[in-house]
């Protein structure tokens, strides 16, 4: 069970969380709407690479990753997407295409559009195709540290 990495990281920090499980989904909206959770308040997982370096960069699911604006707040020279085979090694406990967003436990720097601090609780994959993790953002924000970027 991909999530139990996460959940033993939440758990040694006594963060309130409610695991929930849902049909198999492949896209952040099919996930929203299989889980009952607006697309807005869920928190997608986008692989970017900045400067040549691997981050991450979550959004709510309703909306699209604007590199060219990531670009300009991050201040880099270059920003890409990564493919899956340049990162999936990164996330051995993980399906592909279903990282939680938490860079910190995979050696990530970690980017957040402001639109996400805005909800009391965000939810997001939980490192499979059938589970999300629903949670405080406060809490989220205080184990990640991310930078928040007004995309």
């Amino acid at each position: 069970m991909p999530v139990a990495k996460l959940r033993d990281f939440l758990d040694a920090h006594h963060v309130k969380y409610t695991v929930i499980t849902h049909s198999p989904t492949y896209t952040a909206q099919e996930a929203a709407a299989s889980a009952h959770v607006r697309g807005r308040e869920l928190a997608k997982t986008v692989i970017v690479a900045i400067d040549g370096r691997m981050a991450m960069m979550i959004e709510p699911a309703s909306q699209w990753v604007h590199l060219a604006r990531l670009k300009t707040a991050t201040g880099a020279a270059s920003v890409t997407l990564s493919d899956e085979w340049d990162f999936k090694d990164r996330f051995p406990d993980c399906e592909p295409g279903a990282m939680p967003p938490f860079g910190n436990l995979y050696g990530m720097d970690v980017y957040v559009a402001e639109a996400l601090t805005k909800d009391e609780e965000i939810a997001f994959n939980a490192g499979s195709h059938t589970e999300l993790i629903r949670m405080q953002y406060g809490d989220f924000a205080n184990l990640v540290h991310p930078t928040v970027l007004p995309l």
